[in-house]
């Protein structure tokens, strides 16, 4: 799991996706956690200092983790089929947390069949310091009915059964938050109802 996590990072940080240090990535094992360090290069990852963590919070092994260790802890514990939780301030989506007067209850409208299937609806965190206790809190109201989450004037927070899911899945939200700001000025014709129903009862999707 730490090679694997080390492989993605580079891959995620090679494509653009996140920048310096910023970003974590994190796991879910039988006997606890694994969670990328803090200040670390997801493109320069080195699989043993990869953190590992007990469920009380408590440093197993590898380095100090992430400070935002509360966000993934909190997917983690309010989300039973969360096996690993992905956080970039990649640039489209970080750039839609930045907007005034996104709705609260999901901040991209359902564009394609894609972004439907893989993240559904994604609420808005309000906005908290990085590292901030609170911010897992926050994260704790919504992660129960919703995969994955914007945090304001930050980017996006996404879990999934596998990590490679969660990496694919963060990368279809990009790529929604890309085609939203792209479509700015322009009428949009995202899916109604019928087809979003239509694709909940096909996949058998929790949105």
């Amino acid at each position: 799991m730490r090679e694997e996590m080390a492989e993605l990072g580079r891959s995620i940080f090679d494509r653009g996706l996140t920048a310096g240090s910023s970003g974590n990535i994190s796991a879910r094992l039988e006997d606890g956690w694994l969670l990328t360090p803090t200040n670390a290069c997801l493109g320069r990852l080195d699989p043993s200092r990869i953190s590992k963590l007990a469920w009380d919070g408590h440093v197993v092994s590898g380095d100090a983790p992430s400070k935002e260790a509360p966000l993934h802890l909190a997917m983690y514990q309010e989300r039973a089929v969360a096996g690993a939780v992905v956080h970039l301030h990649s640039t489209y989506s970080a750039a839609v947390s930045c907007l005034a007067n996104l709705p609260a209850e999901s901040c991209l409208p359902p564009l394609t069949a894609y972004f439907v299937m893989r993240i559904g609806k994604l609420p808005l965190v309000p906005y908290h310091r990085p590292g901030d206790p609170r911010l897992g809190d926050a994260i704790r109201l919504l992660a129960a009915r919703h995969g994955a989450v914007l945090l304001a004037n930050h980017g996006p927070v996404v879990s999934a059964a596998s990590l490679e899911a969660a990496v694919y899945a963060i990368e279809e939200l990009e790529e929604t938050a890309k085609l939203f700001l792209l479509l700015q000025g322009r009428e949009a014709c995202p899916l109604n109802e019928e087809q979003i129903r239509e694709l909940v009862e096909v996949f058998q999707l929790e949105i």
